[in-house]
């Protein structure tokens, strides 16, 4: 059942009951579709068995569109059994609402910013950093589903000691020499060798038709070097 028809029951049971009700799914089906424990919290409100009072909301339950069966358990637990007609009902609004069933529901709805991957730009992109660029990618999809205002955003390292030894790794290949030590290794460093303009543009541009071909979007691109 959808989250909305069931707050419609739960808001016809609450009429009946002078009370807030909750649903639940029973744990065992042979206890019904849904069940209700709020004959036994309105026993000491009431000052009734909670029986009683759970026998009398069985009775009004079965006037409610969609309830076709309704019976009192254990203490005064209220199970109900749901008309195959209402679940059609439900289903049909799924499907009415498309691709965009269950989106807008954010109560209210914010500017956020998703900062994914944001790996150092010393090398192509690796596995465990597209992983979690898929992590980032989905959280921020379900966000804008839910009707969030939504901004990827990439954080790029591209200043201090760990790029000054990647310009200098691809400028030791420039002359034949070893890297430095920490320095990079790799085909990707005489790749960019090869080129004598800075590498950090290129190494960026690499890694965002990387995360393209993965079908990770981004929408902002920020870099170290700028921000301080």
């Amino acid at each position: 059942m959808s989250a909305d028809a069931l707050r419609l029951l739960e808001a016809a049971l609450g009429e009946v009951a002078g009370a807030e009700v909750s649903l639940d799914r029973p744990a065992d089906p042979s206890h019904g579709d849904y069940a209700t424990n709020v004959a036994l919290r309105l026993a000491g409100v009431r000052k009734q068995a909670p029986r009683a009072i759970a026998e009398e909301l069985r009775e009004q339950a079965l006037g409610l569109p969609g309830v076709q069966r309704a019976e009192v358990a254990g203490p005064g637990f209220l199970n109900l059994w749901l008309r195959p007609a209402w679940y059609g009902e439900v289903l049909a609004g799924i499907l009415e609402a498309g691709e965009g069933y269950g989106g807008g529901s954010a109560a209210t709805p914010e500017r956020v910013q998703v900062e994914l991957v944001s790996a150092n730009p010393t090398g192509p992109i690796v596995v465990s950093a597209a992983r979690n660029g898929a992590y980032g990618d989905c959280v921020a999809r379900l966000l804008a589903f839910a009707g969030h205002e939504v901004e990827r955003e990439y954080y790029y390292n591209d200043a201090g000691t760990q790029m000054e030894r990647f310009r200098a790794s691809v400028e030791a290949a420039r002359r034949g020499d070893d890297p430095p030590e920490g320095g990079y290794l790799g085909a990707y460093i005489t790749e960019l060798a090869a080129d004598p303009a800075d590498p950090v543009p290129e190494m960026l541009r690499r890694i965002e038709r990387s995360l393209e071909r993965f079908r990770i979007h981004l929408d902002s691109w920020a870099l170290q070097s700028e921000l301080e």
